[in-house]
């Protein structure tokens, strides 16, 4: 029978030992593709070629995130299913951004997908009795991925409702992802510290339901690996 990594006599090194902490802690992965999008979002987004790179991230962070899922209760097959129609649309809206059909199905795809994608690794937190540090991460990639969940749900609603969200500066009717993200972030984790505003009433009822998530979130997940966590502690 073939050993884990750690249970080696001598641990691997190089790329070998990378390869096999990526394939043990898939979920720290995807943690880092997102926090990466996040922090390249401001560089590229005002270029040319910047919804591009954003596709791009879009496609990196749906392979992770099917490749995380694959280690979860969740079925594979239908993160597929999900994923990567919502990337081509995602890359369509690029080249042809005046097809607001074609955009508002594109971000809504990525909003499910996202949504599955966190649903699997809440599902993979809770089918334990114990707590890996996988499950640590999954617990910050479960977070993020939502966060990116919701951003994308905001785009699909501004897309075919102008003006669904206010900026505190004015603007036009039209948010860029990276307000939207930061607005997710604001709501997700109950800050309340954003500028931007929802005026429309889809807009509105979008963050009421995201404002819930993130109190439940805290509430039932973190709570059970902080039980786990004490258990195992005591045993």
């Amino acid at each position: 029978m073939t050993k884990a990594w750690y249970e080696l006599d001598s641990r691997p090194t190089g790329a070998h030992y990378w390869a096999a902490v990526i394939r043990k802690q898939p979920s720290a992965v995807l943690v880092f593709v997102q926090l990466f999008a996040i922090a390249l979002l401001p560089w590229v987004e005002s270029e040319s070629w910047g919804r591009a790179a954003i596709a791009g991230m879009s496609l990196l962070a749906v392979t992770f995130g099917v490749w995380t899922v694959r280690s979860t209760p969740a079925l594979t097959w239908l993160a597929l299913l999900i994923g990567f129609p919502a990337y081509v649309l995602e890359v369509w809206s690029v080249v042809d951004p005046s097809n607001t059909t074609v955009t508002f199905v594109a971000h809504l795809l990525l909003a499910i997908f996202y949504v599955y994608v966190a649903y699997g690794l809440v599902s993979y937190m809770f089918a334990d009795t114990w707590v890996t540090k996988d499950e640590f991460f999954a617990v910050a990639a479960a977070f993020t991925v939502l966060l990116f969940a919701f951003a994308y749900l905001y785009v699909a609603i501004q897309t075919m409702a102008p003006g669904s969200f206010m900026a505190g500066d004015g603007g036009g009717p039209q948010r860029s992802f990276l307000e939207l993200l930061y607005f997710s972030g604001a709501n997700l984790t109950s800050v309340g510290l954003s500028d931007i505003v929802p005026v429309e009433p889809h807009a509105r009822a979008a963050t009421i339901i995201e404002q819930l998530t993130g109190v439940l979130y805290v509430a039932m997940v973190i709570s059970r690996l902080v039980a786990l966590t004490v258990m195992r502690a005591r045993n």
